[in-house]
């Protein structure tokens, strides 16, 4: 596995649009498959939409020893904590074997309007590479597009946070768009499983899960991925 090069690429949008709402990265959504994929043995880099620190939706983290293992151990990980503070803009991230992009509700504002995401989606998967998302991060694909100029997503299996979901939070009015109807108006052959828990799917090369609790299952299907290979 340690040949696998992973790009992961996090939002930099650090409020929920009009509402004000202190938000960014959904920290479970990175914690997890960062691990997953460390302890595969890839290499992982980190980039963001403007470059520089990450934004954490404070509403992903609790008091120091509250937090679910994973998380926890992302906080205190010195190493992982230098990659989210300074990672390279998207805009000049280099190719990777699979790009994943963890949620969080900062990704519906900035992931959608940025042309060098949707253009390094676009070359990722015409080179063949492994293109997965998790919860809100399938917001970064609505404008990405493959080699005949259709969208990624078109007439393929995905899923991402339910409307339902979103409902359930009570943001439905406060992102720009809800993510599931995004997708089913793109040509997604959109599916989910109960509200909140672990859902994710792959069809070929494109790996997507449903919400943060489908953060391992997702990261392991990526790893099925770069295996099949």
């Amino acid at each position: 596995m340690a040949a696998f090069d992973i790009l992961m690429i996090t939002t930099s949008a650090a409020t929920l649009g009009h509402t004000g709402r202190p938000t960014g990265l959904w920290l479970e959504e990175l914690a997890v498959p960062y691990y997953a994929f460390v302890e595969a043995g890839a290499a992982v880099r980190m980039a963001s939409i403007a470059g520089g620190p990450v934004p954490i939706d404070p509403h992903s983290v609790k008091p120091r020893g509250e937090n679910a293992a994973p998380v926890e151990r992302f906080l205190g990980d010195a190493a992982a904590q230098a990659a989210v503070a300074a990672t390279e803009p998207v805009a000049d991230a280099a190719p990777a074997d699979a790009v994943f992009l963890p949620g969080g509700h900062g990704t519906m504002v900035d992931l959608p309007e940025s042309a060098a995401l949707a253009a390094l989606l676009g070359r990722a998967w015409a080179a063949g590479g492994i293109v997965a998302a998790v919860c809100h991060g399938p917001a970064g694909l609505v404008n990405a597009r493959d080699a005949a100029g259709a969208p990624l997503v078109q007439g393929r299996r995905v899923t991402a946070f339910s409307d339902s979901e979103e409902r359930a939070v009570g943001l439905d009015a406060a992102v720009p768009f809800l993510l599931e109807t995004r997708l089913r108006e793109l040509g997604a052959h959109y599916t989910s499983g109960p509200d909140f828990q672990p859902f994710a799917i792959a069809d070929g090369r494109l790996v997507t899960g449903q919400n943060p609790a489908s953060s391992q299952p997702t990261a392991r299907l990526v790893l099925d991925a770069l295996a099949a290979r």
